[in-house]
């Protein structure tokens, strides 16, 4: 082949394959039935019955969950895909329509004034809300209905991102099969129906997913990019230093790391990365700091310095599961301490395949499980993506990913159908 042949054909980037194509292809098509068949099911199963209120799952829920528990909230009363909204649905939809000082939504009286509960949530899931939303106005809908829809675009698109970004990073470890398995498993995940709700799981995921691949890949910069979104989307996105400081490490190599005076301007460049989510974090503080922390410690009773609070919070979890009569009570802990559980010791097992993802899960699972009460953690786990690799593992033997699809998919149906209700399922 002449020189001139050959350069060419190194610098031409490769086409993609057929089988590349269809993959995408599978998971697009996939991704669009799940939707529906989520969606649907939640309007048809509150079309045949309804739940025995209130929910006493957690020992302040009773009152959240009575049949008029909702007429406070003016949210989560639109009828409009009233099955997609519910708990924190609340304050990304008024932070989309009327900003973090909405009059509409409640107001909490903190040491130092008194602020709308919208400043417990990050930025960037709401402004993308509002963006979408801004075309959708011509369908005619009221404000409420159209930042419904448009949270709920917003969420669909971060799956669809996550399960492209999750074949992406599985291909070369599992093999087309294996990688379309396990984004079928974060589909049917216990908890994956708050992938198709107002909530920022799905965007999360999204964008530390392709975080992931882009540190693969060794594209710093554009990981960094994401690594900052996902902060300003959900407060452990600040973690992402880690997976990003070890890419780093790994780029530069364990020789020239004790040698500084070797390093070039990429290294100082891909260095400068690691900082990115440190850096949203601080301008996020600069912003609304202040508000964001009194409002979650003193409202939501979640804070990494309170440990009185988060010993006594484990403590009675601990006390219900033993003690508590009520089978709903037991229940709900014993789930809470399973997906904890199975979230560490996929985290642990993660270290050495994906060291990077799995000290960032690990470190997001600690920031979840020690700021407060054990509650809220089956909801956390569905954003930690070392429990989807290992379910991905455990998958490539045939009698687990039967047992392991009837399982999930029980138990989504089952809490899918609650949070339909309003009913807590974290």
């Amino acid at each position: 082949m002449p020189p001139a042949a050959r350069v060419a054909a190194a610098t031409t980037p490769p086409k993609a394959t057929p089988a590349m194509t269809a993959t995408t292809r599978h998971i697009v098509l996939l991704w669009l039935a799940w939707a529906l068949i989520l969606i649907g099911f939640q309007r048809l199963a509150d079309w045949r019955y309804q739940p025995d209120r209130p929910d006493e799952a957690v020992e302040w829920t009773g009152r959240e969950t009575t049949r008029n528990a909702q007429r406070d909230k003016p949210y989560l009363m639109e009828p409009f895909l009233n099955q997609q909204v519910s708990w924190d649905s609340e304050f990304y939809l008024s932070i989309a329509v009327g900003g973090y000082d909405d009059p509409l939504v409640r107001q909490v009286e903190v040491p130092g004034g008194t602020y709308a509960m919208n400043y417990a949530f990050f930025p960037l899931y709401p402004t993308a809300i509002r963006v979408v939303a801004a075309p959708l106005s011509l369908l005619g809908l009221n404000a409420i209905a159209t930042a419904t829809l448009a949270g709920v675009l917003v969420s669909l698109a971060g799956t669809l991102a996550a399960l492209l970004a999750l074949v992406a990073l599985l291909r070369d470890d599992l093999g087309e099969a294996g990688a379309l398995r396990t984004a079928f498993y974060l589909l049917i995940f216990p908890t994956a129906f708050f992938l198709t709700a107002v909530f920022t799981e799905a965007l999360f995921l999204g964008l530390i997913l392709w975080c992931f691949v882009l540190l693969k890949r060794q594209q710093f910069v554009a990981a960094a990019v994401l690594a900052l979104l996902a902060t300003w989307t959900r407060a452990t996105g600040i973690l992402l230093l880690l997976p990003l400081l070890v890419a780093w490490g790994q780029s530069v190599g364990w020789p020239r790391l004790r040698q500084p005076a070797t390093w070039d301007r990429q290294v100082w460049l891909r260095l400068a990365c690691v900082a990115a989510p440190l850096l949203a974090y601080a301008l996020w503080h600069l912003a609304l700091g202040t508000p964001f922390h009194l409002v979650e410690d003193h409202w939501f009773g979640r804070s990494l310095t309170n440990f009185q609070r988060t010993l006594d919070g484990w403590y009675n979890a601990v006390d219900e599961i033993l003690t508590n009569p009520l089978p709903v009570r037991r229940l709900y802990y014993v789930m809470e301490f399973s997906a904890a559980g199975v979230a560490l010791v996929a985290g642990l097992l993660a270290l050495r395949r994906y060291p990077g993802i799995a000290l960032f899960c690990l470190a997001a699972l600690a920031a979840g499980a020690l700021t407060g009460a054990p509650q809220s953690l089956v909801r956390y786990v569905l954003t930690l993506p070392v429990v989807i690799l290992l379910l991905g593992r455990l998958g490539q033997n045939a009698l687990f990913d039967r047992a392991w699809t009837l399982t999930s998919l029980l138990f989504l149906g089952l809490q899918m159908y609650l949070f339909s209700q309003d009913m807590w399922v974290a």
